[in-house]
């Protein structure tokens, strides 16, 4: 097979999303760090640029958060390269794959929040190369993690507030306000 990567922005400035016509891992997986990713050849392999500041991978891209002072047009061309090759000679995102599966866990309430974040809400997030994960719901209260692009971008508040507060006060009168966990 023959692998194309290409770029798009992000509404992140400092994230690129390098998108490849092979599926990488079912799921998303972060590596905000580079201690974190002992456990996937790729991500290990990308910190090793000095220009690397985050890995992360979903379906068919992986985003990368470069560091301040870095531009763009200088490494976009290096990186394009390195994905198509690590993409080529099969290197792992993850050394223990894990599984499409998702499990809803709580109340009836709690799992029809979840229902709605992977159904509506995830397919968009990552279309902008982040990741959305449910954390909690406590007294109207819904607490989310933002990976991947979302985290530090400047329109991560409005895609919070605006987009995903308001669907879920539409779908679940219970909601009453959406919150981000800070990493």
């Amino acid at each position: 097979m023959n692998i194309n990567v290409y770029t798009e922005s992000t509404p992140n400035p400092a994230t690129m999303k390098f998108i490849v016509n092979k599926l990488l891992i079912n799921g998303s997986t972060d590596f905000a760090t580079k201690e974190s990713a002992e456990k996937s050849p790729f991500a290990k392999e990308l910190y090793k640029f000095s220009f690397v500041n985050g890995v992360f991978f979903a379906s068919n891209f992986v985003t990368v958060t470069k560091t301040e002072g870095t531009d763009w047009e200088d490494i976009e061309p290096i990186l394009k390269e390195f994905v198509k090759g690590a993409v080529e000679s099969e290197l792992k995102v993850q050394i223990e794959e894990q599984t499409g599966e998702v499990d809803f866990e709580g109340t009836d309430t709690e799992i029809k929040i979840q229902q709605i974040l992977n159904d509506y809400v995830r397919p968009a997030v990552e279309q902008d190369g982040g990741a959305i994960s449910y954390r909690s719901f406590t007294e109207g209260v819904v607490t989310v993690e933002l990976r991947g692009s979302c985290s530090g971008c400047p329109s991560s508040t409005i895609t919070l507030k605006a987009g995903i507060e308001n669907l879920l006060k539409r779908m679940v009168p219970e909601v009453t306000e959406v919150v981000s966990e800070a990493l």
